[in-house]
């Protein structure tokens, strides 16, 4: 599933060519995704000016004069930036939105082979957006200079579930998926099944120090490519490949050099550690 490094590199390619250009036509092939594409969303768009595109977790936000579309790759999603006249769609091709700027046409199309994603219309202004139910219980954004480890102990306390599932439910911070919360509590030496509410504030530190960092350095690879992801440039992301405990099941520590990664299953999604140096 695409998280936020890669949301946030697709929006960071796709932002240049698209922001301040006139929306000419919106195609959409298939409706049925996670949510059905809104009838009526071309001639809501058609002619209207990208103001910006923004991202609030895991969601892009096209900010447009008359309100915002919020668009989610789900399990398998990615938007292509096409200049001029794209190449035929193919089946998983569901959507087209054309955009023209001053330096030409820019088709931007959704690919999503699972179509799980979504494409939804919200109406109004920045507090109406706020107040949407998709975004409305969202947490800090981690990359925002207000998540810190005082942050993470407060939002923590009195939660009895493991510290990697509280990261997963996005409402204490969003975007650290899977792949992101086992990097990041290996960097900061914390076993993944420690209960939330028992992290100390210098760990609590340690693991907003590092969460930065890794969801940082996923950003400058391109993210993690798995399955379907490519951003919005064709481009695979090589996070993954750098990785110091994700699918290093058996093999050792890289950073103890004593113990051997080990592979669980937490509410259904695999987790990896090194149990020799991430403490309880």
């Amino acid at each position: 599933m695409p998280e936020l490094p890669e949301v946030e590199v697709t929006r960071r390619a796709l932002a240049p060519e698209v922001e301040g250009g006139v929306v000419r036509a919106l195609v959409v092939r298939e409706r049925r995704l996670r949510w059905p594409v809104p009838r009526g969303l071309a001639r809501t768009l058609a002619g209207q000016r990208l103001l910006r595109l923004d991202r609030r977790g895991k969601y892009l936000l096209w900010r447009f004069e008359g309100g915002t579309l919020i668009s989610h790759l789900g399990m398998s999603g990615s938007w292509r930036v096409h200049r001029g006249v794209p190449p035929a769609p193919g089946r998983h091709d569901h959507v087209d939105l054309t955009i023209e700027q001053p330096q030409g046409v820019r088709v931007l199309r959704l690919t999503d082979p699972r179509r799980f994603g979504a494409l939804l219309w919200a109406a109004g202004d920045d507090a109406a957006l706020r107040g949407n139910a998709l975004l409305a219980r969202l947490g800090v954004e981690p990359l925002d200079p207000a998540f810190d480890g005082e942050l993470l102990h407060c939002r923590t306390r009195g939660r009895r579930t493991s510290i990697k599932q509280a990261l997963l439910a996005g409402d204490i911070v969003v975007g650290v998926g899977n792949i992101y919360a086992s990097e990041s509590l290996f960097e900061a030496g914390i076993d993944p099944r420690t209960p939330a509410g028992r992290l100390s504030r210098p760990r609590c530190a340690r693991l907003a120090a590092a969460i930065r960092d890794v969801l940082g350095r996923a950003i400058d690879a391109g993210g993690s490519s798995l399955r379907d992801f490519v951003g919005a440039d064709g481009r695979s992301g090589y996070f993954i490949s750098a990785a110091r405990v994700y699918e290093r099941n058996g093999l050792g520590c890289l950073r103890c050099k004593k113990g051997l990664v080990r592979r669980i299953v937490q509410a259904g999604r695999a987790t990896y550690f090194c149990p020799s140096c991430q403490r309880r």
